[in-house]
């Protein structure tokens, strides 16, 4: 597996994306539907999806995007590699207008993130990382070096814990009152596990739903510094392309 073409495929994708993003962003033309789950989606969904979809169409592997064809499990169970994208993640956020909002493209292989790219449109900033290259921040044209973490430990004080702007459940809150002296941090999209990344959080529990688009190429990420995204109460890490495509709660660190 060739992971530098496939990264550099991988950036122009994402880059791409964020000037087709920002295009709408700034033209306040969002013409938003609502999926059958009632979640909201945009024209600059829709955009980003092609367009990354065109650049990956050239590493001849398939992609499982949020916004792509519903592929049956009994066709993706037979991919070995594929691309898993979310071209839009944070749809809300968007919507909102605060900046929270991320592209997110990941190549998983046997049931795992190996590559990652998150891309921030409103900062310019993108965070990538594949095997045998570790974790980067790119910021204003320099790429930057992301240095290795180690896990946290869940007893010490003064934990910065990242949670979810808009799915503080019951179970977050309980996990958070069982830390001492915890500093809640919120961001909303993928831009908590990146937070992690950099060392400026220490953990983030997610126990409401997520779907595995959501935190595939964040993963990666965590994953190219040091740091694991654990199953809910287990020492495995999440996996992907399951029959059922949401994530179980997990604690990311």
């Amino acid at each position: 597996m060739d992971y530098k073409d496939l990264l550099a495929t991988a950036l122009r994708a994402a880059e791409e994306a964020v000037r087709v993003i920002l295009e709408v962003y700034d033209s306040n033309d969002f013409q938003t539907e609502h999926k059958a789950d009632d979640s909201p989606v945009t024209i600059a969904d829709k955009r980003a999806n092609a367009v990354i979809e065109k650049h990956l169409a050239v590493t001849g592997l398939p992609v499982l995007s949020e916004e792509g064809r519903n592929v049956p499990y009994a066709e993706r169970s037979q991919w070995e590699y594929f691309w898993m994208v979310d071209p839009l993640d944070g749809t809300k956020e968007f919507l909102k207008r605060n900046g929270d909002f991320t592209v997110n493209i990941a190549l998983i292989g046997q049931g795992m993130p190996r590559l990652g790219v998150v891309a921030i449109p409103v900062t310019g900033e993108v965070f990538y990382a594949a095997p045998g290259w570790g974790a980067f921040k790119r910021t204003a044209g320099r790429d930057i070096v992301l240095h290795k973490r180690s896990a946290i430990d869940l007893s010490q004080p003064g934990l910065r814990v990242m949670a979810s702007r808009t799915h503080l459940d019951d179970q977050t809150r309980s996990f958070i009152a069982g830390l001492k002296e915890p500093v809640l941090m919120s961001r909303g999209s993928s831009l908590k596990f990146l937070l992690l990344a950099e060392g400026q959080a220490d953990v983030y529990p997610r126990f409401s739903p997520t779907m595995e688009w959501d935190t595939a190429a964040a993963h990666a990420v965590l994953k190219g510094v040091g740091l694991s995204v654990y199953q809910e109460g287990q020492k495995n890490e999440l996996v992907y392309n399951k029959e059922d495509l949401r994530n179980p709660g997990f604690l990311a660190g």
